[in-house]
């Protein structure tokens, strides 16, 4: 059986999410998707100024895995800017200081420490979850993840769509 995916935590949601370079057609453009924890670490590091060793610390994952995550993150970037794609920060393996979910049956709310925590309860395991606080800065972003997820379950039921990646 697989390890499950532990999610990092972020504290920083961009507003912009899409660039692209400039006067490059759009039916040419290629893109890069850049994850949220990927964005969060080059955030980090690169204008918070902090140790790798304090970045992994409050993204509650080890160093190593810090540095996997910004060496991804940093080779992304330069593929865009260097080859002309765009870049759309989308998706990703985290949670946040703001989301704690909600189990219908179990009537327990909890805060997110693994990927299938936000699909299954960690108390109950029932399916009848959701984030219990979608408004402001996190509604989007849990939108975006119960659509990931769903679209993970057709996955999984053998219902893929071919153009889904």
């Amino acid at each position: 059986m697989a390890r499950p995916i532990k999610c990092r935590k972020v504290e920083f949601f961009p507003k912009d999410t899409y660039f692209v370079p400039l006067g490059k057609p759009k039916c040419k453009l290629e893109e890069v998707v850049l994850k949220i924890e990927e964005l969060e670490a080059m955030r980090l590091k690169d204008i918070e100024g902090l140790k790798q060793e304090d970045c992994a610390e409050k993204m509650q994952i080890s160093r190593q895995t810090f540095q996997n995550i910004i060496d991804d993150a940093r080779k992304k970037v330069a593929i865009a800017l260097s080859e002309g794609k765009a870049i759309n920060i989308n998706g990703g393996n985290y949670t946040s200081y703001h989301c704690v979910f909600y189990c219908s049956d179990c009537d327990t709310t909890y805060p997110i420490q693994f990927e299938q925590d936000k699909t299954i309860c960690p108390n109950c395991g029932s399916q009848k979850v959701n984030c219990s606080k979608k408004t402001n800065g996190c509604k989007k972003w849990c939108q975006e993840s119960e659509l990931t997820n769903r679209r993970r379950g057709k996955e999984i039921d053998g219902t893929k769509d071919n153009n889904f990646n």
